[in-house]
């Protein structure tokens, strides 16, 4: 792409004049651009396309047969505009990069931006740069994320169903855990990230979990070790949750699910204040006269407390609500985070919200506490900091809708940002459900393809040149294609994100060196001792998919 700019603003963008012979067909919303003008050479972001005529009249000259009439008009009295968004000004004399606070000169000539441009704004693939997709019609040039920055503060992955979510979550796990810069908590509903998942390249049918890739790296857990089975997945710990973890707190955050009214909410406050811990076990049990009694002790009305128990009983056909469980998760989360391991908690055939949002809520609510803890200690000199914990949900907005963000654990980590090493790397296909105030707070957003007119305004909520975004926003294809802004890039970029294949499992696998590193796959056993909860070994599951595996790896 080569013009010419013609006029424009800093606000409302600069419009260009295309060359004689350049085709407007071939330039693509989101393309990168660079103007370079007399001092700087300004990095910019095709956002609109436009043809203008000089005199309106000319349009109808070009309706005759005549082509070359046409050509003549089109080259002179028409002309092909592309409306482009200046991001980031680089100073000529001395390379450095600054936000941009001026415009370009008249008639300063535009070209389509080079790999070295790119590099100078986001960066060269590192360990802290992570490469996460390529420019539009620029495949052969990275464009990298900031790591550091991205697990600074809480982050979005958005886009409406069928745009590949799990796969550009996987890709920055992937990124996450190569880097060792943090631990992540997975809480991986449809248990797509921990061994393997489905691909929707039918040529390839199944994607790779981070298991397969980072081995000793990464613990799986389950909630539902049949399912595990069934699926010839090892799991290295079986997650049960004792009644005496459930917290008022947790039943608020389910009260739709349990089909609550105020009304049993406050009936729930009285009973964990008169019954302490065990609250909820001892009133399941309670018969009819125990009801009656306690009611008439505590002056609770009686048809709500039996009202309450009915619905409560569905927590009871939770097969991994124990009342006296093998083993604690959390303790034993905590020791595989601590070791540098990460942890996907797959949730099996138990995936109602339900079951994810209970489960999430408890085991997030009591790790948070833990790391806040650590960090009073770290205050006061004690013990060491905490390493950075990602903490991965799907269906945010079940956790951090405008009525509920407030009163639980989510809502209150995405408002902390780092200020306890804790973060939030949040899924979702209706960010218009979540709280407008923890959206506010997201650090950075990759948005594929939204069609919603109010999720796309959530989320350009807050961002500079939301106007000109939403025409790039709306022209992603449906597939492999999105938008990523704010705290880990220096500005919105449009990219083609990686291809989750053979070639990107073998580059996320290779030491900074290129060599392949072999201890991704090794590993202790058992990495914390013998559980009732944990299984016997931490190696893959065997059978021909495994031998091929090691195979292609190790040659064996």
């Amino acid at each position: 792409m080569r013009g010419t700019i013609l006029r424009g603003s800093l606000s409302g963008g600069l419009e260009v004049r295309l060359d004689i012979g350049e085709n407007i067909e071939e330039v693509k919303v989101g393309t990168f651009c660079v103007v370079e003008g007399r001092t700087h050479d300004f990095f910019s972001m095709v956002v609109d396309e436009d043809i203008e005529a000089a005199n309106p009249k000319a349009f109808y000259e070009t309706l005759s047969d005549n082509s070359l009439l046409n050509e003549v008009v089109r080259g002179t009295g028409i002309i092909d505009k592309v409306k482009i968004q200046p991001m980031i000004a680089i100073r000529r004399e001395d390379g450095k990069v600054q936000p941009v606070k001026s415009i370009p000169s008249y008639l300063s000539r535009v070209r389509e931006a080079r790999e070295e441009d790119v590099f100078k704004i986001f960066g060269r693939p590192d360990r802290t740069h992570f490469h996460v997709g390529s420019p539009l019609d620029m495949d052969h040039i990275p464009v990298c994320i900031d790591l550091k920055k991205f697990i600074e503060r809480s982050n979005g992955i958005f886009g409406k169903s069928g745009t590949g979510k799990t796969f550009y979550t996987r890709i920055m796990l992937c990124g996450m855990i190569k880097s060792g810069l943090c631990n992540v908590l997975v809480f991986d509903m449809h248990s797509e990230y921990g061994w393997e998942g489905e691909d929707e390249d039918e040529t390839r049918k199944k994607a790779k979990g981070l298991k397969q890739l980072f081995g000793s790296k990464v613990a799986i857990f389950t909630l539902d070790p049949e399912s595990s089975r069934n699926r010839g997945v090892h799991p290295d710990f079986v997650v049960e949750i004792p009644y005496r973890s459930i917290e008022a707190e947790d039943i608020i955050l389910v009260r739709e699910e349990l089909n609550l009214n105020p009304t049993a909410l406050e009936v729930i406050y009285v009973l964990q204040k008169h019954l302490g811990q065990d609250w909820l076990i001892t009133f399941l049990n309670m018969d009819a006269f125990a009801i009656k009694d306690f009611a008439d002790r505590t002056r609770a009305h009686e048809g709500a407390l039996q009202a309450l128990q009915r619905k409560l009983f569905q927590l009871q056909r939770l097969p991994f609500i124990k009342e006296n469980p093998a083993d604690d998760a959390v303790e034993r989360i905590m020791q595989y985070l601590d070791s540098g391991m990460n942890v996907v908690l797959e949730f099996g055939h138990q995936r109602s919200m339900l079951a994810y949002m209970l489960v999430a809520n408890i085991l997030t609510r009591r790790i948070h506490e833990l790391y806040v803890k650590r960090s009073e200690k770290a205050l006061g000199g004690m013990q060491g900091n905490n390493t950075p914990l990602v903490i991965v949900i799907e269906e945010a907005h079940k956790f951090l809708n405008p009525e509920l963000s407030r009163q639980t654990i989510f809502g209150m980590i995405a408002r902390e940002m780092r200020k306890y090493n804790v973060t939030l790397l949040v899924v979702d296909q209706r960010p218009s459900g979540i709280d407008p105030e923890v959206l506010s707070q997201l650090g950075t957003k990759i948005v594929a393809l939204l069609t919603e007119e109010k999720d796309i305004e959530s989320v350009l909520c807050g961002v500079n040149n939301a106007r000109m975004l939403r025409n790039v926003l709306a022209s992603l294809d449906t597939k492999q294609q999105a938008i990523i802004m704010g705290h880990a890039v220096p500005m919105p970029v449009v990219i083609k994100t990686r291809t989750y294949d053979e070639t990107f499992y073998k580059e996320i696998t290779k030491d900074e060196d290129g060599t392949f590193n072999r201890g991704l796959m090794s590993g202790p056993k058992q990495a914390f001792g013998s559980s009732a909860g944990a299984s016997e070994t931490d190696e893959p599951p065997p059978g021909k998919e495994f031998e091929d595996l090691m195979k292609e790896l190790y040659g064996i």
